[in-house]
């Protein structure tokens, strides 16, 4: 069937972190959301109308996931990522926020390093911070365009004792996809200097032709051993509120470890509507995503052409995947706190604070463009205006 993305659907007074919160977050009721990684696009109908059937069962008790579940995420890994993992790797978690959380306490202690790379998604931070490890940052290097790690400054850290990283792949919020040489090249200094690599790959669906998404543990064995990846529908089919995500952890030690430091918070088991949705999407989603890949893929053309007419002092990092664009506003030579205000004050349009992704954020802010394109255009011509 054809999806259409074009279609406006009025989230308020539904709830909506993106939508009902506007006062709370920006200060002001009128600002025009494009921030946080949510769509607004219906899901996948065939995962809307599992949901209804199964709310008309009318019995909602404690729940878990059966074959059909683990079969849809490891048969969707297979199909779309080439990957083939066994079902007793997979645990649960209700979000890669939790997991993380839990990851760092069950698998550092204290005081140790944890390594991640700016600018890059705030939740890496608190997720080090709130349990008391140190953060050291490995800073991306902006070349020509295109964001690219630094190999050398990233040896030097491992070396100065780094127990663990997180990495976003694909990244956020700079869209890079990051390509296999790099990832081997990464993967080997971890295996060199015994880092647990833990890989948030929850945009991996979302990529752009040309490119291809590779799971950092599929590249070999012993990466495998030393690595565990994140991974939710939540993103690619715009389930986020059911709360239902995985981690795939080859190594049975760190299995253990997380499973028992997350039943010491009492996470047990997904949500019921959760489940329903994984499976649904997995097996059924496929079509519908091919379609959303061809109208992001116009929004994003949109985006650049707009700017490049209208706003050519604007910057566009080019994303390989994501609907998030990493946008340089550093030409209106504004403070980081002031290109805030002047954005929700003047423009009226909500986006992501450059600087809150750390440093090498200042400057820039990220806009979300998985909405349909009429929305997209109405958030530009404000920022024109204000610009103006």
């Amino acid at each position: 069937m054809n999806y259409n993305f074009d279609q406006l659907y009025d989230r308020r007074r539904t709830g909506s972190i993106k939508w009902d919160f506007n006062q709370r977050i920006f200060g002001r009721e009128d600002v025009l959301p494009l921030w946080v990684a949510d769509m607004d696009f219906l899901a996948p109908e065939a995962v809307v109308e599992a949901l209804v059937n199964r709310a008309k069962h009318g019995i909602y008790g404690y729940t878990d996931g059966m074959d059909e579940y683990y079969d849809s995420l490891t048969a969707w890994m297979a199909e779309r990522h080439n990957w083939q993992i066994q079902r007793d790797w997979i645990v649960f978690s209700p979000g890669v926020v939790p997991a993380l959380n839990e990851l760092v306490r069950a698998l550092t202690k204290p005081g140790e390093k944890v390594l991640l790379q700016s600018p890059v998604y705030p939740p890496f931070f608190q997720a080090i911070k709130n349990h008391g490890r140190e953060v050291v940052n490995s800073r991306l290097n902006l070349v020509d365009g295109r964001y690219l790690m630094d190999f050398e400054d990233l040896e030097e850290k491992f070396a100065g004792g780094v127990k663990m990283m997180i990495l976003c792949s694909p990244h956020n919020p700079v869209g890079r996809v990051w390509r296999r040489e790099e990832l081997e090249r990464l993967g080997q200094l971890c295996l060199t200097y015994d880092v647990l690599v833990i890989s948030d790959e929850i945009h991996s669906d979302l990529i752009y032709d040309g490119y291809r998404h590779i799971p950092l543990a599929s590249l070999t064995p012993e990466l495998a051993s030393q690595s565990i990846v994140c991974t939710a529908p939540s993103k690619t089919f715009n389930l986020a509120g059911l709360q239902t995500s995985n981690l795939i952890i080859p190594n049975e030690k760190y299995r253990a470890a997380y499973k028992s430091s997350a039943g010491l918070t009492g996470i047990h088991h997904p949500n019921l509507f959760g489940i329903t949705a994984l499976e649904t999407a997995y097996r059924e989603g496929r079509e519908w995503l091919e379609q959303l890949m061809v109208y992001l893929r116009g929004n994003l053309e949109f985006l650049t052409s707009f700017t490049a007419r209208e706003l050519p002092q604007l910057g566009v990092v080019q994303p390989e995947g994501t609907y998030l664009v990493w946008l340089d506003f550093r030409a209106l030579n504004l403070e980081p706190k002031a290109l805030q205000e002047f954005l929700v004050h003047k423009a009226g349009v909500g986006l992501n604070a450059g600087y809150s992704f750390g440093p090498g954020g200042e400057g820039f802010e990220r806009i979300n463009i998985g909405c349909p394109r009429s929305i997209l255009t109405e958030g530009l011509e404000r920022i024109k205006r204000a610009w103006a």
